[in-house]
């Protein structure tokens, strides 16, 4: 009876074992066939530990250069640079710094244009809800109901101090019944 026992154990554990490895297989056929059947190959993920060039004023020196393969020119200017720099010409100088870096303090700081198209965009947006509004006025609202009107709006008042409406501390405190206006 032990034997036994243990035999369906062990066929049971080799059976979980063996559906966990085919389920563990067929993801990975599965995301690689998907990966090649949209035409890529492995996707290489990029590598965010490595260092990266950023312009920024509180950086003031990037990690790396901003041009990382120099070509034929740049790799003799790097050359002579290593000379004395009283040897190199203006162009030269702008040249090396333009290989370090893409951009000066000066053209950091620079303004930029993109308020105008912001303004822009809060005008277009505003002046196009002013147009739904006069839309919505004109078409959808109807007349301004009568009740509005001053004549009605007199006679409801003069009901409400007939009908004694609030005496305590409302509209009829406010009224003189026996000079018939408004208390001072």
């Amino acid at each position: 009876m032990l034997q036994i026992i243990k035999e369906k154990w062990f066929r049971h554990k080799r059976m979980l074992a063996s559906r966990v490895f085919s389920l563990v297989g067929r993801r990975s056929i599965s995301t690689s066939l998907c990966l090649r059947a949209h035409g890529h190959g492995v996707v290489k993920a990029e590598d965010y530990t490595l260092p990266v060039y950023v312009d920024r004023r509180d950086v003031p020196l990037p990690e790396v250069a901003f041009v990382r393969d120099l070509s034929a020119q740049q790799q003799a200017l790097k050359e002579k640079e290593k000379a004395s720099w009283s040897a190199l010409s203006v162009d030269e100088k702008v040249e090396l710094y333009r290989i370090k870096f893409n951009e000066t303090y000066a053209e950091m700081n620079k303004g930029t244009n993109e308020w105008k198209t912001i303004l822009g965009g809060v005008f277009f947006f505003l002046g196009f809800t002013g147009i739904i509004l006069i839309w919505q006025k004109h078409f959808m609202y109807g007349p301004i109901p009568h009740t509005f009107s001053d004549e009605w709006l007199s006679a409801q008042t003069k009901r409400m101090l007939d009908m004694r409406v609030n005496p305590v501390e409302g509209i009829s405190a406010q009224w003189d019944f026996d000079k018939n206006e408004w208390k001072k």
